[in-house]
């Protein structure tokens, strides 16, 4: 059974960090990409920072790009977001998602990602 869960979400204030973790089990994580995204109240998902099985092609969102890492170690089957210079409008759940057969391509569309975490919650506040 494939199991995505995240963790690391909370309660910070504009300007602070916050670092993500998404541990998988039950698949071959290295051909595996994996995505992180995320849903504000009334607003449709969106993709943050994806990254190929093998480490090697990484895409960012361009409301996140400069602020936020994302990384992975296959050897943990972990994959990590790094949220710098918080703000307001990056309030969110943050989910992540598994998409097989990927080690080098890195899709971009939520429909291209099989598996998905219950996400967690980030509120920054003003």
């Amino acid at each position: 059974q494939v199991r995505l869960v995240e963790s690391g979400g909370g309660l910070v204030q504009a300007g602070a960090s916050l670092s993500l973790s998404c541990g998988a089990s039950g698949l071959s994580f290295r051909s595996v990409a994996m995505g992180w995204f995320r849903q504000a109240p009334g607003k449709e998902r969106e993709l943050v920072a994806a990254i190929s099985g093998s480490g090697t092609g990484i895409i960012y969102s361009d409301s996140v790009k400069g602020r936020f890492t994302i990384s992975r170690d296959n050897g943990k089957s972990t994959v990590d977001l790094q949220m710098n210079s918080l703000k307001p409008e990056d309030t969110a759940v943050y989910a992540c998602a598994a998409k097989l057969g990927s080690t080098y391509y890195t899709p971009r569309v939520p429909n291209q990602y099989y598996y998905w975490g219950q996400g967690t919650q980030v509120t920054v506040s003003s």
